[in-house]
């Protein structure tokens, strides 16, 4: 049987950005519960994923520095127990943010080798001409993996599983299996066009691939968190996964034709998404781009 509520934690005025960029936003800490045990946690940025028990508190990802504070009072909400563990489903400040302050109160960060390795050094995402600096000593992973890392707390078995080449190289899959739980990270944005780092190797057909991997993992009852957007169902990543390959298919036959980018866009390859996807994050133009980007980078 599926346990579901939300609730309302607070609405704070935070000084909240990323890249050096900070502004004072109003921003509301919203925890809905997804599984025995297993929850979802909204506020600014990637979504968190909660598992709560007589083991702890473990962690997927954890959004901005300056909502730390807020987000561990919302979680005292759910459970007083002490945060243990926080895994990142990839490197991006809005989900990983609060490494450091979750690091330096004795938190176990884990995340994939690739994650470790880009908050190491300077980053430049090249789609929004974007640069970040390395990250402090105290925010990186502690524990790295390879292709998957398993966790048996709460009664549960966390499944982390690396899929490469996908939103980054560097992103994991975390799967509940008890609580029947995935949590997508950015491999999957709810009701919006994703974003596909391409400057972090990121790719198109990964992105494909990792929602097929969710939807393998997944039966009909499955809860899915996505890195963006509201809770969802295997239905409705379904659809996201069509929506994809769709996009795909047609942009690549317009590559073959040798088509320019400018031509692609023009052809308006997601036209019958755009509505329903396009409204959001990224423009109907910008995830043409990233596809078509994408499939250059991979046909040289």
């Amino acid at each position: 049987m599926r346990i579901k509520g939300v609730f309302v934690i607070a609405t704070l005025s935070v000084l909240a950005g990323q890249a050096g960029a900070q502004e004072e936003q109003q921003v509301t800490i919203t925890v809905e519960q997804v599984g025995t045990g297993t929850y979802a946690l909204f506020g600014r940025g990637g979504n968190i994923g909660i598992s709560a028990g007589e083991d702890g508190v473990f962690l997927v990802d954890d959004q901005f520095a300056a909502l730390t504070p807020a987000i561990l009072e919302a979680i005292k909400r759910v459970d007083p127990g002490p945060v243990r563990f926080v895994i990142n489903t990839h490197f991006h400040g809005d989900h990983s943010g609060g490494n450091e302050n979750l690091g330096k109160q004795g938190v176990l960060i884990v995340a994939h080798d690739k994650v470790r390795e880009r908050m190491s050094v300077e980053q430049f995402n090249e789609a929004f001409n974007r640069t970040t600096p390395p990250s402090p000593k105290d925010a990186l992973p502690v524990v790295t993996f390879g292709n998957t890392v398993t966790f048996h707390l709460n009664g549960d078995e966390i499944r982390g599983i690396h899929v490469p080449g996908a939103h980054t190289d560097g992103d994991t899959v975390i799967y509940f299996r008890k609580a029947n739980v995935i949590h997508a990270g950015d491999l999957y944005f709810n009701e919006r066009y994703p974003f596909i780092d391409l400057s972090a190797g990121g790719s198109v057909l990964g992105m494909i691939d990792a929602a097929n991997l969710m939807l393998e993992l997944a039966n009909e009852e499955t809860t899915i968190i996505p890195g963006h957007g509201p809770v969802s169902s295997v239905k409705e990543l379904t659809s996201y996964r069509d929506m994809l390959v769709t996009i795909h298919d047609r942009v690549a036959a317009l590559v073959v034709e040798g088509k320019t980018l400018e031509e692609v866009v023009a052809a308006k390859p997601s036209e019958e998404y755009d509505e329903a996807w396009g409204k959001n994050f990224i423009t109907p133009e910008q995830v043409v781009g990233f596809v078509y980007d994408s499939i250059k980078a991979h046909k040289n």
